[in-house]
């Protein structure tokens, strides 16, 4: 059975029009042979009236007082509305459709409502519905308990379902429609010359997604990764095959190579307070008391450096407080630059290749712009600057890897 996955997003399910338009894309799979698996998010964004937010707004108004269960209860209703919807629509233009929650679509999960687990996934019911030639509309970013118990999957959770039932049907291709053409070199609200990409390989888009670009969530790559299912990138309101996801050797009949594609992207993640504590004397634990009382306040750190004399580390702004303080309380002398942003230079072609850090370090010194700490692995090389020449900076690198060449 040649199946594809077809996952659309809140913003490409907002309004009719916009729906019409991502029903022209299932009718086109079904055209070019394939049995269709739709996988929907809630529609719209906060305000809208059936979005995630807007639900949880309407909880906030009315005692703010539910238990997780009931909040995952609650916010699977919106995936439910999105997938009965387009039914309606499907079934009204004579094609059969069917809608399905997460669970009765065989997605089993582990008990931690709001970030739930993938522990299986059961496709049989699936199946059964695409022999019977419908297409099954998934609620995306849900599953359910070995008790019966509806769970919900935490950030990114649609991707996740589409990856996940993508890996489990044996599809030819999960495609991710949003409002975007596909992945882009940068991000264009920023970037004006910011070029679409034809091709990425799933570790530059993980590391793309983790450092800042919101086109698809990194977890539910690395899901397709391990069974290289292919991932497109498209636009809801256009034709474009978008940006193709996969292995390397799978996009060899695109005329650039590694060579070529040095760097792929810059992406970036603002509002952060770099904290940088200095050890004593002879004390060599530093950083495990460092590193142990933030994880036991929950607070998550990012861009680690450690070194004998002490730690630097990043947080967020709006657990900067808690975190100098903390230390303080510790006893440890605190250096802190707030208001900061991580920029990140991302490409698998940039492995075993010297001179990268060069070239990054010119950029922004032409423009004056100060690095404040830096780390890198084999496809990423990130610096730390002021949020005020963020912007400036990943103009900068984009320039500097001509970035804007990179349309094939």
């Amino acid at each position: 059975m040649k199946i594809i996955v077809q996952k659309f997003g809140g913003t490409s399910l907002k309004d009719r029009e916009i729906r019409a338009r991502a029903i022209e894309h299932i009718k086109k799979a079904k055209e070019e042979g394939y049995h269709v698996v739709v996988v929907v998010s809630a529609m719209g964004r906060k305000g809208d009236p059936y979005a995630t937010d807007t639900l949880l707004e309407l909880i906030r108004q009315n005692g703010n007082h539910l238990s997780d269960r009931e909040r995952d209860l609650l916010l699977s209703c919106g995936e439910i509305i999105s997938s009965t919807t387009l039914s309606s629509m499907l079934n009204a233009e004579g094609i059969p459709a069917v809608a399905l929650t997460g669970m009765q679509a065989g997605i089993l999960t582990n008990d931690t409502f709001g970030q739930a687990q993938i522990i299986s996934i059961n496709p049989q019911r699936i199946l059964d519905e695409l022999a019977r030639d419908k297409v099954v509309i998934v609620c995306g970013f849900q599953g359910g308990t070995s008790a019966g118990e509806m769970t919900t999957l935490g950030r990114g959770g649609s991707d996740t379902t589409a990856t996940a039932l993508g890996v489990a049907l044996k599809a030819e291709y999960v495609d991710i429609f949003t409002d975007v053409e596909g992945v882009m070199t940068a991000d264009p609200r920023i970037v004006k010359d910011a070029a679409p990409l034809n091709w990425v390989t799933y570790t530059e888009i993980c590391n793309l997604a983790y450092q800042g670009a919101k086109v698809i969530h990194p977890r539910a790559v690395e899901i397709a990764m391990q069974s290289q299912v292919p991932i497109r990138v498209r636009s809801t309101s256009s034709d474009d095959p978008g940006t193709l996801v996969t292995t390397l050797d799978k996009v060899s009949h695109y005329q650039q190579n590694l060579n070529e594609r040095l760097i792929t992207g810059i992406a970036y993640v603002p509002h952060l307070t770099q904290i940088k504590v200095l050890a004593k004397d002879n004390e060599y634990d530093l950083q495990l008391k460092v590193f142990k009382a933030m994880a036991e306040n929950k607070i998550s750190v990012d861009f680690i450096n450690v070194n004998p004399m002490g730690v630097a580390y990043t947080v967020f702004n709006d657990v900067a407080d808690q975190a100098i303080a903390l230390i303080k309380e510790m006893g440890y002398e605190v250096k802190v630059v707030p208001h900061c942003a991580k920029v990140s230079t991302v490409g698998a072609g940039m492995a075993g290749v010297p001179g990268i850090m060069a070239q990054i370090v010119e950029a922004l010194t032409e423009e004056d712009i100060q690095i404040l700490q830096s780390a890198d692995s084999h496809t990423t090389i990130w610096v730390l600057v002021k949020d005020e020449d963020m912007i400036r900076a990943v103009n900068a690198l984009h320039r500097k890897f001509n970035l804007h060449k990179l349309n094939h």
